[in-house]
């Protein structure tokens, strides 16, 4: 989606802060053999001996069983639709065939195909989704809490984020599904009915799937919250303004994912020359990038389709950078351009959260740096030059390198403040126009290091350094955290599930979060007591935004 060959793969790690976490997860691979008789290819399955005793749960297709740990119970590796393989290679994702007998729901399914350490990972039978429920009765049903994963469109997987606080702590239904990524989840052609939106078709297949079976594990169909981080949070915000939402959630909650981000030249890949990047494609653009990725592979003009569809994953993978990973619009999914519609008010109505980090560039610059093209002092000027050409100078006093510790910190703060901050403001604004919207900022200047990245200045609240909080990342709980960062990782996990509840966000012990109503908020920051703890934000004032303004930005 983001980069250029040859630091899209490590950018795309990056914006799922998942160096340490989606990188240090052995690559997925098809569950083993097991499944029980009469079940579907692509049902399910487990090891026997670990799910006898399980829970077993009636869906549409059949029944599954999973493990109860005393404080949740879990369900893996259930398919939402059927393997996108063969003739359903790029095509809209088709609900699964039933299966007979009790299969196995104890181990996630394959995740769908990307690199990992550059080596292909994954599987096109990937369309899986993973269920994590509260073990304790229910007084009645319970909200449910759908998560799109980020990961630049091209990495990731639902089973990366344990659910068990979310779920246990919150006495929400927890809801995390794979969706197709890269070339699979992207593609667009001429004449290819879902061009461009495959991944964000399997999404929406996701949210039918939890309406039609979420009452069959505690969950209110009627009380759905979607929320997603990064290129999760982009399809969430994509989403509102889709007419296939609608009647599937009746809540939002966007973290660093505004449809309004935008990052002009340099802003997400420190490089002079590196054009600008949006979130968002138009169709005619992705097929045209789908036309020319089908030509590098030896496809004949006119026969592209049928071409790409008999090539292996590991055939497809090689050129994958060359295809589109972003979701095109003009389509019938995104009719129009998401940031366009936000503008204008075609949205659902929705209560929404939106939010993001206070340092969302900080790992980027230093990946980057890590790769090989570090921000220094000399080339600091021309990378404000081919950003801000006539206004340069303007950025450059406002910016100048004796206020940082480093020339690239420096360019983080402007990345930061140009590309995500105040684009996810004017978001706020776009969305309190019109429906109720609760804003805040994680802003813990110590938070755990998800990217893996070192940098010669504070990482402090960097991209993605939010999801520990409120996930066990890779099913693991971030053992680094203090006391104090665990105290707010329960306050925020409050504000979140009783959002889900009542649209209204909530937590024992922390501050009221009042609604967005103004130019500039109010917004919430997330910090631990002893950074001062969760208290109103100077969003617009720290990240400049009235001097962004002021350059039309």
């Amino acid at each position: 989606m983001f980069a250029p060959r040859p630091l899209a793969r490590l950018l795309a790690l990056l914006a799922a802060g998942c160096l340490t976490t989606a990188a240090g997860v052995p690559p997925a691979t098809a569950a083993p053999t097991g499944a029980p008789t009469g079940a579907p290819t692509g049902a399910p399955t487990g090891a026997p001996s670990a799910s006898l005793d399980g829970p077993v749960v009636r869906l549409d297709a059949g029944r599954i069983r999973g493990l109860d740990d005393g404080t949740v119970r879990t369900f893996a590796g259930i398919p939402f639709a059927r393997p996108p393989v063969g003739a359903l290679r790029w095509t809209d994702p088709v609900p699964p065939a039933p299966w007979t007998g009790v299969a196995g729901a104890t181990r996630p399914g394959a995740q769908c195909p990307q690199l990992a350490s550059g080596k292909p990972a994954g599987a096109e039978d990937c369309l899986y989704l993973n269920v994590t429920a509260p073990s304790r009765p229910a007084r009645g049903p319970r909200p449910v809490m759908v998560w799109l994963h980020g990961g630049g469109y091209t990495t990731g997987g639902g089973d990366l984020y344990g659910a068990r606080r979310l779920a246990g702590q919150g006495d929400v239904v927890v809801v995390t599904p794979n969706y197709r990524l890269g070339a699979f989840g992207y593609l667009a052609l001429p004449g290819l009915a879902g061009s461009g939106t495959f991944g964000l078709a399997d999404q929406v297949e996701a949210l039918r799937w939890v309406r039609r079976n979420a009452a069959a594990f505690g969950g209110d169909p009627g009380n759905v919250t979607l929320f997603g981080e990064s290129a999760g949070g982009m399809s969430t915000c994509a989403l509102l303004t889709s007419p296939a939402l609608r009647g599937l959630a009746a809540k939002a909650i966007i973290q660093s994912g505004s449809c309004l981000l935008d990052w002009v030249s340099g802003t997400y890949v420190p490089i002079p020359g590196i054009p600008p990047i949006r979130p968002y494609s138009p169709l005619a653009g992705s097929e045209e990038t789908g036309l020319s990725a089908a030509g590098q592979l030896g496809c004949a003009k006119g026969a592209e389709l049928a071409c790409l569809r008999a090539k292996p994953v590991a055939e497809l993978m090689k050129v994958n950078d060359g295809f589109a990973s972003n979701l095109a619009y003009g389509t019938p999914l995104l009719p129009l351009d998401p940031a366009r519609a936000l503008r204008a008010g075609r949205f659902a109505r929705i209560p929404v959260i939106s939010g993001g980090n206070r340092d969302e560039a900080t790992g980027f610059v230093a990946g980057v740096a890590q790769a090989g093209y570090p921000v220094t002092a000399e080339n600091y000027p021309k990378l404000i030059e081919g950003a801000f050409g006539e206004h340069a100078d303007a950025v450059a006093r406002e910016y100048p390198l004796r206020d940082f510790a480093s020339p690239g910190q420096a360019w983080a703060a402007i990345s930061t403040d140009r590309a995500w901050a105040c684009p996810t403001l004017a978001g706020d604004r776009a969305l309190a126009a019109r429906t109720t919207v609760y804003a805040y900022e994680f802003a813990d200047e110590h938070a755990p290091n998800v990217s893996g990245v070192t940098a010669d200045f504070p990482l402090g609240a960097q991209h993605a350094s939010e999801l520990p909080y409120l996930f066990d990342l890779g099913g693991r709980p971030w053992h680094a955290m203090t006391a104090g960062q665990w105290r707010l990782a329960g306050q925020m996990i409050g504000y979140w599930t009783s959002f889900a509840r009542t649209g209204r966000p909530r937590a024992a012990g922390a501050p009221a979060w009042p609604a967005f109503t103004g130019p500039g908020g109010p917004l919430l920051s997330m910090r631990p007591a002893d950074q001062g703890g969760i208290g109103p934000a100077r969003y617009r004032q720290e990240h400049r935004c009235g001097f962004w303004a002021g350059l039309g930005g």
